[in-house]
């Protein structure tokens, strides 16, 4: 049950918020709390990391004038106390489900959104693009970025960090530090620092100072020098201070008396600021502040047994490769396994825990990881890179000139492949096929079930060059019983059949199945996208007037396309029809429900063949 909130329901928009007195903040931080819990229980989401920033979403929202001031939240899963600060309180019960909020920052749901997130590490350079802008539209409006010591590790952050330090620009990055612990002794001396360093009183001094001692470079060098070491010893500041912030902090990110004060000084500064608030990722939950990692994203709660109620009770394809990484590690010691801090994502817990030397996170860094992985192959050892669909297109250049370019032994497990569901288009993985399919020495493969997830990812580990197996968000619909390799660029007939051919590419295979009973098809599991098996499609062409392609991608430069641009090159004419994933970004909802929605389950399968094939005008390879 959402409890009642009366002050939260005053608060109509960050204007209204405005309005109260300071002196209530702390309660609507709890009210604000309160009701954000008792909502992502029934709709499910990014809960901890949320928590985390109450206090610091209020403060924001208290000193800034937003939307003119702009606000861009790193990654966005952090971002639903902004939301309901923002006049969506009455959406929430609508978040990340089909029609409704999204679980990230959009900027197309809000004028408080002015930058859409979901990957990390890009709010700094966003955010300075806007500052850039305003300075150069000479504009007073002030930009602020916030991003998590985890987005911080990705490289694209400090580049960002690097150039706003030198343009000027009035930027202020938060850094939100969620996994600092400082002792008592230790967090009393900062908490005291950094109520001086906050201080009006210690800013008009600095820069009172600068003005003057400036004109004496020798006594300002020296003044500056000593005021870095100071703060130096007590505070990890000195490196944004070299990089030419104005740093800030540490400050208590859950007291707001503190972050208010702190904020209104460096609202009114100039030039690039930094602000380092320590806060407790899952605060006010205790489950969440117990496990934070397990409170990081939950689906709904279960009122009855108070327990998350997540879909997958079976085993997934993110188990099954787990699973399939441990047994190997034992079988090849040459394995190392990468991860670009997606461990419990990617379903490498038990690995790490078990084989911590054959073990590496780099952090948010996709590029590094490949390239890291490149460094491995070339010194004996067989790298798994295990990586989500959309995040492996950041590291698209490493991929081509340091693995594909050498053909290096580097195997690419790449999960959420296709329909991911309430995280949306920032995590759909659509277009990954399109973007391997052009790289030259890669092995593209499509397992159909957990047997051929296993199958494929032993083909990809003993194969001496580049090799990738893509798999979604979802149950396998089989019990593997062995894991043994397949042979290179072989498909499988599964059901034979004579009306039509359906060659399909992972896991639409089990709807295609049932399709072709009423279509009287010819079912083909094509297992490797590259390189394709012509002879197969050769054959399928031979016997059947139409093909049909099935892939969980999209249709433009998918899997579909190859099997159009083989049959081509060899003048053949049978009919074929492209079925896959749309041309445009997909929009959040239940996996099974957008199946339904693109025609890619069993029923929509079966409908767009039976059209195709009984339209009188249908054209030589036809998409829909």
């Amino acid at each position: 049950m959402i409890p009642a909130t009366p002050l939260l329901d005053q608060i109509t928009g960050p204007e209204a918020l405005r309005q109260i007195h300071p002196d209530q903040l702390p309660e609507l931080a709890q009210q604000l709390r309160e009701f954000m819990i008792a909502s992502v229980e029934q709709t499910g989401g990014h809960l901890a990391s949320s928590l985390g920033v109450v206090e610091l979403t209020i403060a924001l929202h208290y000193i800034y004038n937003t939307p003119e001031d702009r606000l861009v939240w790193d990654v966005g899963h952090q971002c639903y106390p902004h939301k309901i600060l923002t006049g969506r309180k009455q959406a929430m019960e609508t978040l990340r489900q089909q029609g409704g909020l999204s679980g990230f920052t959009k900027r197309g749901e809000s004028p408080y959104d002015p930058f859409g997130a979901g990957h990390s590490s890009t709010s700094i350079s966003a955010a300075l693009g806007m500052a850039i802008a305003a300075k150069q539209a000479t504009d007073n409006r002030q930009t602020v970025a916030v991003i998590g010591d985890g987005a911080l590790t990705g490289g694209m952050a400090f580049e960002a960090l690097n150039h706003a330090g030198e343009s000027n620009a009035d930027l202020l990055v938060v850094l939100n530090d969620n996994d600092m612990s400082i002792s008592e002794n230790v967090g009393g001396l900062s908490r005291y620092l950094g109520r001086i360093l906050t201080s009006s009183t210690y800013s008009h001094m600095r820069e009172t100072s600068k003005k003057v001692l400036s004109h004496l470079p020798g006594v300002w060098d020296l003044a500056r020098r000593t005021e870095e070491h100071v703060k130096g010893m007590v505070v990890p500041g000195t490196l944004f201070e070299e990089l030419g912030f104005n740093y800030v902090g540490p400050v208590d990110g859950h007291n707001l008396i503190a972050l208010v004060r702190a904020l209104r000084t460096l609202h009114t500064l100039k030039g690039p600021r930094f602000l380092h608030i320590i806060t407790q990722k899952g605060r006010g939950y205790r489950p969440a502040e117990a496990d934070p990692l397990k409170y990081h994203g939950i689906g709904r709660i279960d009122p009855i047994s108070s327990s998350t109620a997540s879909a997958e009770k079976r085993p997934s394809y993110t188990d099954i490769f787990g699973q399939w990484l441990c047994r190997s590690a034992t079988e090849q010691p040459e394995m190392v396994a990468i991860t670009p801090a997606m461990k419990s994502g990617s379903g490498m817990v038990e690995f790490a825990e078990r084989f911590p030397d054959h073990f590496i996170d780099v952090g948010i860094a996709e590029q590094h990881a490949v390239t890291l992985a490149a460094g491995l192959a070339t010194e004996g050892r067989h790298p798994v890179v295990a990586v989500y669909s959309t995040f492996l297109q950041r590291a698209y250049d490493q991929l081509i000139h340091d693995v594909a370019l050498q053909n290096l032994p580097v195997l690419f497990a790449i999960d959420r492949a296709g329909l991911v569901g309430a995280d949306g288009p920032t995590h759909t993985g659509a277009f990954d096929i399109s973007f391997l399919r052009a790289i030259p020495n890669l092995l593209i493969m499509t397992p159909s079930s957990g047997e051929s997830c296993q199958q494929m990812l032993t083909t990809g580990l003993q194969y001496q060059g580049p090799a990738a197996v893509r798999y979604p968000r979802a149950t396998i619909p089989d019990q593997p019983t062995h894991s043994g390799p397949i042979p290179i660029g072989k498909g499988v007939v599964c059901r034979q059949g004579t009306v039509c051919a359906l060659l399909v590419f992972g896991p639409l295979l089990s709807a295609a199945l049932v399709a072709a009973e009423t279509l009287n098809a010819t079912v083909v599991d094509m297992r490797f996208v590259a390189p394709l098996d012509h002879s197969l499609i050769e054959q399928m062409a031979a016997s059947h007037d139409t093909l049909v392609t099935l892939e969980e991608n999209v249709v433009a430069g998918g899997a579909g396309s190859g099997v159009n641009e083989f049959l081509l090159s060899q003048k053949n004419q049978c009919s074929i029809l492209n079925l896959g994933l749309p041309n445009h970004f997909v929009e959040q909802g239940e996996r099974d429900t957008l199946l339904r929605l693109y025609r890619l389950d069993a029923d929509g399968i079966l409908d767009s063949v039976t059209r195709f094939i009984e339209s009188p005008d249908r054209n030589t390879f036809t998409s829909p």
